[in-house]
């Protein structure tokens, strides 16, 4: 088991594989769940040669359960934390959901100006914000969080296991055929993690503004989404993201849900390979 110490105390499980020499690809996963989430896209480049690195957000997976800390300055904070133990260089980062929260202000904050990454890749992303403002006035009402929270705190076991069977893969639509394993994983993943860092976490997630963190990438960015995303509207999401970075390249799938990355990997991960070799 690998860890790193943050200076408040945290301790950030991550995995490290590959020749340390080849260019690290670093994975940054969503919420509730673990690196276990990238899995399938880990390993794909790992046998194409490169350096994976992948690690648990504090509170999530089998990073320690910090009881403070959960906001997005913190999450990159620890990402740059394994960055720096790992002495990670000319790195791609590539976050989901609000592991792209995590990599829009790592890499704005940290990366770009260390001079660690070359690139950067969201899919499926929060950023800019995803909660309703006077600037984003057609984000998400802050009831559809509240309904996150509760649901978190009243019977996170069975809210997880409704949020993996439904939306987040797309199975609650007509003709998608559900697969038991990707919602057990789901179920699995969440359940590891931090019930306090789960529910802290939405806020985090949902109400952090990050348009100057996309405005200040200045790396060539990826960005990608499924126009059935039933959790993080493609609209608000990953065009405003094209749209306020300042070298992206969009790509919209249609159909594919905020989990493709999972259920369409098949199709996913060529696409972000190429990002890569290009």
């Amino acid at each position: 088991m690998t860890y790193v110490t943050t200076q408040d105390g945290a301790e950030i499980f991550y995995k490290d594989w590959g020749p340390k020499d080849a260019q690290p690809i670093v994975f940054h996963h969503g919420w509730p769940l673990s690196s276990d989430d990238w899995d399938t896209q880990m390993l794909f480049f790992l046998n194409e040669g490169y350096r994976v690195v992948a690690h648990d957000r504090r509170g999530h997976g089998r990073s320690s359960q910090i009881g403070t800390g959960h906001d997005m300055d913190h999450y990159a904070r620890d990402a740059d934390v394994v960055a720096r133990h790992l002495d990670l260089t000319n790195a791609v980062h590539i976050g989901h959901s609000t592991g792209g929260g995590e990599v829009a202000r790592y890499v704005a904050q940290y990366g770009i100006p260390q001079g660690r990454v070359a690139k950067a890749m969201l899919v499926s992303a929060v950023p800019p914000i995803m909660a309703k403002t006077e600037a984003y006035p057609n984000g998400l009402p802050i009831s559809v969080f509240d309904g996150f929270r509760d649901g978190t705190a009243a019977n996170r076991a069975q809210f997880f296991q409704d949020v993996a069977a439904g939306p987040f893969y797309g199975f609650n639509r007509e003709g998608v055929t559900a697969q038991p394993g990707v919602i057990a994983n789901w179920w699995r993943q969440g359940m590891m993690g931090s019930a306090l860092a789960h529910y802290a976490g939405i806020k985090a997630f949902s109400e952090t503004d990050q348009t100057d963190d996309l405005k200040a990438m200045t790396v060539p960015t990826l960005v990608l989404a499924g126009d059935d995303d039933q959790v993080v509207p493609y609209h608000q999401g990953a065009e405003l993201q094209a749209k306020l970075l300042p070298n992206p390249t969009l790509k919209i799938y249609p159909g594919f849900s905020h989990g493709m990355l999972t259920v369409n990997a098949d199709v996913i991960n060529p696409d972000l390979l190429a990002f890569v070799r290009g």
